[in-house]
Formats: C-alpha cells, sequence, structure tokens
C-alpha cells in the first residue's frame, strides 16, 4: 500500500513519538522509508544564493538524520536520509513528489488558533498542498518509548 514514506524529523523530542510508529508501520507493510529534516536557518535559507558554508546547525542535522537511520537499518528497515534547506512546508511537498512518497508521516505539537497563527502550521500548509496521504502522530503521545 504504502512503499516510500516520507518522515519529517524534527531532530526534536517529538520525534520519539513518531519514529516508533512509522518503523512498525514500515515493518508490517515492507516500506522504504524517507526521514527528512529542514533545515531552515538563515545559513539554510541562503546557502546556494550566498553560497554559504555548511553551519553547525546543518551539519548536527545531518548527523541526527544518519544516527536514526542506521538505528532504524539495524532493525532490518530500507532507509534513505535527505537533510533539505529552506521553507519546511515547501521542502517537504517538494522531496515527497520529487522522491515519489504515497505517504507523509509528520508530528503535530497541538498548537490552537493563537498559536498557529503567529508560529504557522506546517502541517496545516502540507495538506492543504497535497494529494500524498498524510499520517500525523500527536508529538508526546501514545505509549511509546523514545526511539533507541
Amino acid at each position: 500500500m504504502y512503499q516510500k514514506i516520507l518522515v519529517a524529523l524534527e531532530n526534536s523530542r517529538a520525534d520519539d513519538t513518531l519514529v516508533p510508529h512509522i518503523a512498525e508501520l514500515a515493518a508490517r507493510l515492507g516500506s522504504e522509508l524517507l526521514l527528512v529534516h529542514v533545515a531552515d536557518g538563515f545559513a539554510a535559507r541562503n546557502f546556494d544564493q550566498l553560497k554559504l558554508a555548511e553551519s553547525a546547525e546543518m551539519k548536527a542535522d545531518r548527523t541526527y538524520l544518519d544516527g536514526v537511520a542506521a538505528r532504524l537499518r539495524e532493525k532490518g528497515l530500507s532507509v534513505g536520509t535527505e537533510l533539505v534547506l529552506g521553507n519546511p512546508p515547501t521542502e517537504i511537498l517538494k522531496t515527497a513528489q520529487i522522491r515519489s512518497c504515497d505517504l507523509i508521516a509528520m508530528t503535530s505539537h497541538g498548537h490552537k488558533l493563537v498559536g498557529d497563527f503567529f508560529l504557522g502550521s506546517t502541517i496545516d500548509k502540507v495538506r492543504h498542498n497535497t494529494t500524498i496521504p498524510i499520517l500525523v502522530v500527536r508529538a508526546g503521545s501514545g505509549t511509546a518509548a523514545p526511539f533507541a
């Protein structure tokens, strides 16, 4: 059913909720996982235009993705990684399309009206601009143990 799942990681504790859910789903379905993190700091957003060097934050994000991927591969899963740069909703959508993903998995933080207005909602922007199904797991929900 879902052959390639884009897993949008934040490099935060929210991932501890998402990764176990998606690992179990991928194991059951034999899906390939594509772990994606969108670096969106100044250096990331201006990397190409200003010909900047990779920032410490971008290097840490890449290390984080590689670590999560290694732990998932130890469980026998097929996993790729991609660190993309720019606006999170735009880059998630673009990567899902380019890499032919048929499910996007993300975490929700449960912001309410005011929080979404000021912070913006990546999920809201993704869901309004794609036909790809989205699996949303509320950060900190369920009984999933931190992914180790």
